[in-house]
């Protein structure tokens, strides 16, 4: 139903109550509804000034119009939308001056409906937010919001189901070899078929990131893995604000370094901000820990890192093809003037990811050439699971994540 309309059948429910006599037994209801809403008309909200003004941890109504939402305490997304974790409001729906606005977290119960990634279209509508008023993102804020309304009293729109992505590409003759195959066996069909790849150097990778991690919203521009926004493709570098290379198998986890070939390899390469690639480190891939500041919906603790569920998916689909296509230790076509050599990873990189994170094909994968759903039993025509090694959980590229609970 569309917010318009909904407004009118709330008039019109309104007409209707009016019409109708009160009753005796009425009266005393009448009353206590009259005196509550006399005590909320006179509730004024805090306006956004106010509100950055006030950070002493009170609970408050603030007043504001929805700008963005906040990726870090000088930066605001006005589209392309990373999660459903926050929104900025200010005084004015045009307003940019990350100063004039203040920082709402979205709690998840609140996410579905108020999550700018679910919901874009809220950006420009007037909302009242009720929570605690202190600093987010290192920025004046409102933290642990109650409730989330629009200022007129209506309910916001609901977000539009998914689009169905339709039928995977026909991979043709790709995987000609592997029917029949199962285990060890299939995964050596496997190694043989996708080791016939072109080997970048660590310095070509720059310009292969930024075609294959090209933001489909913005050419001129790279979205990050980990925080899910755009950084110009100029922006690469070594500095706080710059984007790198990440590493997605740690290097130190397979000790390739930056050699040409695991090293390089652009199926595991992603632009990451510099600082974010420095809190994962070679932290192994878990669930649990604390939210990352500067990429909300990543998580860490002492020794696993935990990325945002719309990438948890890409993630596993990564270290899967990792495992697949260097565990074999099979030669590489070097690029000219390096030495040839055998490239073997170490032992099975990291915990396993839960099945939440899927995330929609992405031009970029397609780019990179891995199989959109390749559910590797489906493809040897195989109903029993793989085997693995002990403490690796189950992986399941059809839907993206890994089991961590399988034995």
């Amino acid at each position: 139903m569309s917010r318009t309309l909904r407004r009118l059948v709330g008039l019109a429910g309104a007409a209707a109550l009016v019409a109708v006599p009160s009753l005796p037994s009425q009266a005393a209801d009448q009353a206590t509804t009259q005196s509550t809403t006399a005590l909320a008309t006179t509730a004024t909200p805090l306006t956004v000034a106010d509100a950055i003004g006030r950070q002493d941890g009170s609970t408050q109504t603030v007043r504001g119009y929805v700008v963005g939402q906040p990726v870090a305490s000088n930066e605001v997304v006005t589209s392309g939308f990373p999660n459903d974790y926050a929104m900025a409001i200010a005084a004015s729906p045009s307003e940019s001056d990350t100063s004039r606005m203040l920082y709402v977290q979205i709690p998840s119960a609140l996410r579905s409906q108020w999550g700018l990634a679910s919901n874009p279209s809220l950006r420009g509508e007037q909302v009242d937010v009720t929570g605690s008023l202190e600093a987010y993102f290192s920025h004046a804020g409102l933290k642990g919001p109650s409730t989330i309304a629009l200022a007129d009293g209506s309910e916001p729109e609901e977000p539009e189901e998914p689009g169905d992505p339709g039928e995977p590409t026909d991979p043709g003759s790709y995987y000609t070899g592997t029917e029949g195959l199962s285990g060890q066996a299939l995964k050596d069909r496997l190694h043989t078929i996708i080791s016939d790849q072109q080997v970048l150097s660590y310095s070509e990778v720059w310009d292969g990131i930024k075609d294959v991690d090209e933001d489909p919203q913005d050419t001129s521009s790279v979205r990050l893995l980990y925080k899910g926004t755009s950084s110009p493709k100029s922006n690469n570098g070594g500095g706080v604000d710059n984007w790198n290379r990440e590493h997605v198998w740690a290097k130190s986890h397979g000790d390739f370094r930056t050699a040409a070939g695991p090293g390089t390899d652009l199926h595991h390469l992603r632009p990451t901000d510099v600082t974010v690639n420095s809190d994962r480190g070679n932290l192994d891939f878990d669930n649990g820990g604390s939210e990352n500041d500067e990429a909300p919906g990543n998580h860490s603790d002492s020794d696993s890192w935990e990325p945002r569920d719309a990438v948890k998916g890409d993630v596993a689909r990564m270290i899967f093809y990792m495992a697949v296509r260097y565990e074999g230790g099979r030669r590489l076509r070097r690029p000219r003037g390096q030495r040839p050599g055998r490239q073997r990873l170490g032992s099975l990189h990291g915990q396993a990811l839960g099945p939440e994170g899927v995330e929609r094909d992405r031009p970029a994968e397609r780019l990179r050439g891995a199989p959109q759903r390749a559910d590797l039993q489906q493809l040897a025509g195989q109903p029993q699971p793989l085997r693995r090694p002990p403490g690796v959980g189950r992986v399941d590229l059809l839907t993206g994540g890994l089991d961590p609970h399988i034995v």
